[in-house]
């Protein structure tokens, strides 16, 4: 049953007479205390808070003032009391509320500044068990909801970032209704986003990857110019995860990531990542969320070079990832080609220099590679709900590959079966990716049919050969990925038809027998993953 409303009109304006400071992050405090101070206002505070200010010759009283009561339990207890909550909650223009505030001797909090202990940073730095718990904060959320609810006459600030519109609101001593209805929806957005950390570090801690409930809280990185389309308005929102990443990166030149960008790029640096930069230098080029070239090489420049061959008519104005640091070689070789960002984990002063030349050019260093292994979730939503699941980290290396022809693979076939795996896993189904010599020869990206997406992919192949004045296309002799089984025996045809002598596939089609007995017929060799890798 809902509560009944006392129906009491807010003010406009409230005067702020009585303060209460309680932050874990010190940043800016003290200077906004002391501001405060300046306007007659009656500073309270507690814990460390309290030292920092009295630690910089500001009258301060303790919360303890205000509840008649000590902190207990090392500070778990401390504002968690009518003397506090009722200073909150009160509706000042009640006379009932009025008297019971007179009657225990509660005193009006007109202003509360609050933010929590730091749970998101002590669980992305992989805090253990009993450090994380302790890091949940209780009094805090609590009395930033009790003042969120009580908008109409208390002010309530988060945010350390808002402490200077703060101070600009209040120059006359008071606040408008608007700006308190506006720092009391941050606030509950603020403790709704903590309360999704704290539940989903909950299901990670427990193995339960699909709880009851699931929240996922985010803080606004930056406002998008717009969206997929200019029409629709888009955000970048982070979630704290350590992830090396777009997220994670730093713009060292260009204008801010387009949502599509950010989109691109991601998809690219994961990509990317599958390839350890200690066992080569590689590189992907994406267009539109799939890849149009990926290679490794001796050298970053040289691997770049060979994407690049793969598709470079669809490489124009696309996004470039590397496994290592961008050198001032390869990054000669990228500003020969209009490029709309390249991602890397570093990237050297004189690389920056070079990529200077090309002021529109977006250059972001992530500060490492994402591992690919590494479990956590992805989401997407639809109508009336959202989608989640498991990041797809399986790898190829991890798998136990069945030879399931009469030929096996050689080695060379086997390594290139690995690459265009890989690749295949990034591309968006239906996917066929061809590949020779740790070099992409053809991509079929997207298709409703597998078949279509092989041949797509050796049409590119042969386009590819004839802008680098080959007499026969890379996927001659190549290997040949599919994300998904291959439903019927049409798809490895188109496959052999362009040249490929051996072919890497999760199996498990109702088909499978005919599929073998193809690729037996033509002498190709075939492993099964047991793995498949959509990607919608």
């Amino acid at each position: 049953m809902a509560v009944a409303s006392k129906k009491i009109p807010a003010p406009d304006e409230v005067r702020i007479q009585t303060a209460l400071l309680s932050v874990s992050d010190k940043a800016g405090i003290v200077e906004l205390a002391c501001a405060l101070h300046e306007k007659g206002v009656r500073l309270v505070s507690t814990g460390g808070t309290h030292k920092a200010l009295a630690g910089a010759g500001l009258p301060v009283s303790d919360v303890s003032e205000l509840t008649g009561f000590p902190e207990v339990m090392d500070g778990r207890v401390k504002t968690l009391h009518p003397g506090v909550h009722g200073g909150l909650l009160a509706i000042r223009d009640d006379a009932d509320h009025k008297a019971a505030m007179d009657a225990h001797g509660i005193t009006a909090i007109d202003l509360v500044v609050i933010n929590l202990y730091p749970f998101e940073e002590v669980r992305a730095e992989g805090g253990d068990y009993p450090t994380t718990v302790e890091n949940i904060d209780i009094g805090g959320p609590a009395m930033i909801r009790a003042s969120a609810k009580n908008h109409a006459y208390v002010t309530i600030v988060t945010d350390p970032a808002d402490y200077a519109t703060l101070l600009d609101e209040i120059a006359n001593g008071t606040t408008r209704y608007v700006f308190r209805q506006k720092m009391a929806a941050k606030a509950y957005a603020r403790t709704a986003a903590y309360d999704a950390a704290i539940s989903n570090w909950f299901a990670e801690a427990l193995d339960t990857p699909m709880p009851r409930h699931r929240a996922i809280g985010g803080v606004l990185k930056e406002e998008m110019r717009y969206g997929e389309n200019p029409h629709q308005k888009a955000g970048f929102y982070v979630t704290g995860e350590k992830r090396p990443g777009v997220a994670t990166a730093t713009l060292l030149q260009g204008k801010q990531l387009s949502y599509n960008n950010i989109n691109d790029t991601d998809a690219a640096f994961e990509l990317v990542a599958e390839f350890l930069p200690e066992n080569a230098p590689a590189c992907a080029i994406i267009k539109h969320a799939n890849p149009c070239g990926v290679a490794t090489a001796p050298s970053l420049a040289e691997a770049y070079r060979r994407a690049l061959a793969c598709d470079s008519t669809s490489a124009f104005g696309g996004i470039i990832a590397l496994n290592q640091q961008l050198d001032a070689e390869t990054a000669e070789e990228i500003v020969k080609l209009f490029t709309e960002v390249i991602i890397a984990p570093s990237v050297s002063d004189e690389a920056k220099a070079i990529i200077a030349r090309k002021p529109n050019l977006r250059l972001l260093a992530a500060g490492g590679l994402p591992d690919p292994r590494t479990p956590g979730l992805t989401a997407k939503t639809v109508a009336g709900g959202l989608l989640v699941q498991t990041r797809d980290n399986g790898m190829v290396e991890d798998l136990e590959l069945k030879v399931v022809t009469r030929r096996a693979p050689t080695a060379q076939e086997l390594e290139d079966m690995k690459f265009a795996f890989k690749v295949a896993k990034h591309v968006k189904s239906n996917a066929v990716v061809y590949a020779k010599d740790g070099q992409t020869a053809g991509i079929g990206a997207g298709q409703m049919s597998r078949v279509d997406s092989a041949r797509i992919a050796a049409i590119k192949a042969e386009e590819a050969a004839k802008a680098l004045g080959l007499a026969t296309p890379l996927t001659r002799g190549s290997a040949v990925a599919s994300e998904a089984f291959l439903p019927f025996a049409d798809g490895l045809l188109s496959a052999i038809a362009a040249g490929a002598t051996a072919v890497i596939q999760p199996g498990g089609s109702m088909r499978d027998d005919e599929v073998i007995a193809a690729a037996n017929e033509h002498d190709v060799a075939m492993v099964f993953t047991g793995m498949r890798h959509f990607r919608h």
